[in-house]
């Protein structure tokens, strides 16, 4: 990692229309909130850029406000924030776990709630020093041609793995982004692609500015699988929602992230009590899981090994929701 971080233009808007216009006029442009990723990348050398664009200042975007639509949480709230409120607590539990399960407590105090959902992807063969990058030929990621992952493949396989998404996708989250060409709201799911290189669908110069959560009666949990207890990135994460469509019949929704490109949604059949063994749909909901995540060698930790966990843990957490 370089000690010093390249030389660019910072400038500090004061409205989203401010900061718009500002990448209009320099398109090298990034913009940035809390920089906990971003600015790292930064000393890695892997991002270029003329002009940080810092959103700080910018009134509404640290909101969080509730309605009997559901939950409106500004593209700017922290981590910590969103930690810490009792309501979300208590309505999207799988949202505040998730939060609070994010690197260490220094960085929940600056790293924001969008900074998380549109965390750049990660890989052993990525996130190292500029010279052992240089010395490995690069990669498809950054300057390079090939994919030291899946060398026979023209694409990049570097994981996604912020845990904030998957917590809300199992509650059919939403964002609203601005851009160039105008507003528009879209599902959280269409936010990403199955691309390392490329995975937010985000149009040039396109914003996002606030998520909508709606209401809902379902129980949620989170968890991840990490080598340590805090600081580390998922290996692999998973959500879980319950909702009880009637009281011997139960809706499953889970999303796990860590182990592909995007965070992935995997759909599962309602487990009704009097027409299903718990510990069969359990063991089939674990297989449905296996089948659907693709984890690489973008870590220090077996493909397999994660596979396997993260099909366990999801069963763990959907059965404890049952009580």
């Amino acid at each position: 990692m370089s000690e010093l971080l390249p030389e660019f233009e910072f400038v500090r808007p004061k409205t989203i229309e401010e900061a718009l216009e500002v990448f209009k006029a320099k398109p090298q442009s990034r913009f940035c909130a809390g920089g906990t990723d971003l600015v790292v990348n930064m000393r890695r050398g892997f991002v270029d850029l003329e002009t940080l664009i810092d959103l700080t200042s910018i009134p509404g975007l640290k909101n969080i406000d509730f309605d009997q639509g559901g939950l409106h949480i500004g593209a700017g709230v922290t981590l910590r924030t969103l930690t810490e409120n009792s309501q979300i607590a208590t309505i999207f539990p799988a949202v505040a776990q998730a939060a609070g399960s994010i690197a260490g407590p220094n960085h929940r105090e600056t790293a924001t709630a969008a900074g998380n959902l549109c965390l750049d992807t990660r890989c052993l063969y990525l996130n190292q020093s500029h010279w052992w990058r240089k010395s490995n030929d690069y990669c498809l990621k950054y300057k390079g041609d090939i994919c030291h992952v899946a060398p026979k493949g023209n694409r990049c396989r570097a994981a996604f793995s912020g845990d904030l998404a998957p917590a809300l996708l199992v509650y059919d989250a939403q964002v609203d982004l601005i851009g160039p060409e105008g507003s528009r709201r879209i599902p959280l799911k269409a936010l990403y692609k199955e691309d390392g290189a490329d995975h937010l669908s985000l149009r040039t110069g396109e914003l996002l500015i606030s998520i909508f959560v709606p209401s809902n009666q379902a129980r949620s949990a989170y968890e991840k699988i990490r080598v340590r207890g805090a600081i580390d990135f998922p290996l692999a994460g998973v959500a879980v929602s319950c909702e009880d469509i009637d009281e011997v019949t139960y809706r499953f929704k889970l999303a796990i992230t860590g182990t592909n490109s995007m965070p992935i949604v995997i759909d599962v059949p309602d487990l009704t009590i009097e027409n299903t063994d718990p510990d069969a749909y359990f063991q089939a909901m674990g297989k449905l899981i296996q089948k659907a995540v693709s984890p690489q060698r973008t870590t220090t930790i077996a493909p397999h090994y994660r596979r396997l966990s993260i099909a366990a843990l999801a069963a763990r957490i959907a059965r404890g929701l049952l009580l």
